[in-house]
């Protein structure tokens, strides 16, 4: 398992649109990953390939997540998704 951890940066948050590249780029990775709110008393990581799960963690700017994956290309699975939402998924 690879595990790393960011911060949501963009204004809008983890809304349709950068849920929708997020599930998008995990989705090109053969691991099981999984997304993470970190400021949620949940304990639950939910699947980072459903947009349905990653927007049900209404995780929004200045939410700390955690990203994991567990398969043959978790590394860079993880890496590519800690990348993306540093980026502020380009807004």
């Amino acid at each position: 398992m690879y595990v790393k951890k960011t911060t949501i940066i963009n204004k809008s948050g983890l809304h349709a649109r950068p849920a929708s590249d997020f599930v998008a780029l995990a989705k090109q990775f053969k691991s099981k990953i999984k997304i993470k709110n970190l400021h949620s008393l949940e304990d639950g990581a939910q699947n980072g390939k459903s947009i349905i799960s990653v927007l049900s963690l209404a995780m929004g700017q200045g939410t700390p997540v955690e990203i994991s994956a567990v398969g043959e290309d978790e590394q860079p699975a993880v890496d590519a998704l800690i990348t993306l939402i540093d980026s502020g998924f380009n807004e």
